[in-house]
């Protein structure tokens, strides 16, 4: 839990081009993190004042692309994020390489850990983790606040998480998923709108069980 906001943790956000900084009840800001953060034209957000909406901290189809798609692998997943990373780029979205950056042995809880947490600072980014299965990376990313990731192997799966659950990290299994259908998970997982009302009100009481547990 975020107790302390300085100034280094402003100029960190606007290194890594986040918006905004979301901070835990009681957090202490310093007037040095509040002038840096006006400065940068950053938001600091408390995170007991977020409410899940569609299109309120993640962008979809309908209105604009996310701000950045934060990447993140082990070492079962490196070759698939290098394939992805270029469809994305190449499909006009930014992105960020958390890592690994080899086929060296890694723990994918690290890499994981790494992109929901850039995802929880950022709300209008979405983050994609690919290990060997995608289900321990989903795992770990859902320890962090905000976060609900999805491990998604067909396309029909990759709908109904984002427009049922409000997905804002998908998580791919190399092992499992080639390529090719990897790629077209991704485009349909971006490309999917956030769903109705209902699914709006069934996600929020999802966020309510993380809040409780939490306070």
């Amino acid at each position: 839990m975020r107790k302390l906001l300085t100034e280094y943790d402003v100029t960190a956000a606007k290194k890594n081009k986040n918006s905004q900084i979301i901070v835990d009840e009681g957090c202490v800001i310093t007037p040095a993190a509040l002038d840096a953060a006006k400065y940068h034209q950053i938001k600091i957000v408390s995170r007991s004042s977020i409410q899940i909406s569609p299109g309120a901290n993640q962008t979809n189809s309908e209105t604009r692309k996310p701000s950045k798609i934060v990447l993140g692998a082990d070492h079962g997943g490196f070759e698939l994020k290098g394939v992805l990373i270029k469809l994305l780029e190449d499909s006009g979205y930014a992105t960020e390489d958390v890592g690994t950056y080899s086929k060296s042995s890694v723990d994918y809880p690290d890499y994981a850990h790494a992109v929901a947490k850039r995802v929880s600072e950022n709300l209008t980014s979405v983050g994609i983790i690919i290990d060997g299965a995608g289900v321990g990376s989903a795992m770990a990313a859902n320890k962090v606040p905000g976060i609900r990731a999805a491990a998604c192997y067909d396309v029909r799966v990759a709908m109904n998480s984002r427009e049922h659950n409000f997905a804002n990290v998908l998580t791919l299994g190399s092992g499992i998923t080639d390529s090719q259908t990897a790629k077209e998970i991704t485009k349909v997982w971006l490309e999917t709108s956030y769903g109705a009302e209902r699914h709006e009100r069934r996600v929020n009481k999802i966020m309510k069980i993380e809040s409780d547990y939490r306070s």
